[in-house]
């Protein structure tokens, strides 16, 4: 009598690992993701952002932690890395693979709904399109800027950006278009040209910076991007938190410039916030704390 044949099935840990690697020998930094489908937290050294943040990472450089760490900066293509023990805990706790595009000089388009989706086949050339859940994702060759919300149901991930692997999808990739580009840039990526209000002068009798050394107050506005780039859901609320935290901080003694704010409102804008909306996060901050 013909046994039945064995199937074997691989543990997922193992299934997600085979991918990983898979994808990182074809030139894709991946990084792994846990329940909720988002990064897995700092490292204990980079909890709470003790670490500062990582100098490279700024430049969209990958974080050198030895697990992953920093959400997309943990992206990574080297083998040793992630079929190493540092990374093993993370796997056997992931639902899923990530990619960084702009990483491996890729742009992703995703398209959240079928609105989304009918617009870009109007408006987008054709490239590569990955099905999701709801929509779709379109990839294109070269990096950008990452934007949040560019539009109804648009989001843009390629630098310092992560997004999901869901299989190689159909058609050819093609060159990443002016008007995917024209998306980020439709509002000023800077506050130059923000409301006058975001000076803050300091009190009668608190004129003298009480920060003994610039290097705290640097330290503080490097510990406030950081907080604001790993948001991984309640982006406006942080926003304003962070803000919140800032001026509480530096707000009366008049040693905040133009630069570092708008440094916040670069962090924030990064994150899909829009200038009006940094403006109004600033504004309610300032008045909560009576500036």
């Amino acid at each position: 009598m013909t046994q039945p044949a064995v199937i074997r099935r691989d543990p997922p840990a193992l299934s997600l690992l085979r991918t990983a690697l898979e994808l990182a020998a074809t030139g894709l930094p991946v990084l792994p993701l846990r329940k909720g489908k988002v990064p897995f937290g700092n490292c204990r050294t980079c909890a709470a952002v003790a670490c500062g943040g990582r100098p490279n990472m700024k430049d969209g450089g990958p974080c050198h932690c030895p697990g992953p760490c920093h959400a997309w900066a943990a992206a990574t293509t080297d083998p040793s890395v992630i079929a190493s023990p540092a990374w093993a805990s993370a796997w056997r706790e992931a639902v899923t693979v990530a990619y960084h595009p702009g990483g491996a000089g890729l742009t992703v388009v995703d398209l959240d709904d079928t609105a989304a989706v009918a617009w870009a086949r109007e408006t987008l050339p054709a490239t590569r399109i990955v099905p999701t859940a709801r929509g779709e994702h379109w990839i294109y060759r070269d990096a950008m800027r990452s934007v949040n919300a560019v539009r109804d149901g648009v989001d843009i991930k390629s630098t310092m950006a992560y997004a999901r692997w869901l299989g190689p999808g159909a058609g050819t990739m093609t060159d990443l278009p002016d008007a995917v580009r024209a998306l980020a840039v439709k509002e000023p990526p800077t506050v130059r040209q923000a409301p006058h209000a975001i000076t803050v002068p300091a009190r009668a009798g608190e004129g003298a910076c009480r920060h003994r050394t610039p290097a705290y107050l640097e330290r503080g506005i490097s510990m406030a991007e950081q907080r604001i780039t790993e948001a991984r859901s309640a982006v406006h609320a942080t926003v304003y938190r962070t803000f919140l935290a800032v001026l509480s901080t530096h707000g009366r003694c008049g040693c905040l410039t133009e630069a570092h704010i708008a440094r916040l409102f670069t962090a924030a804008q990064a994150k899909g916030e829009s200038p009006r909306h940094c403006t109004d996060a600033w504004t309610n901050a300032r008045t909560t704390l009576g500036l």
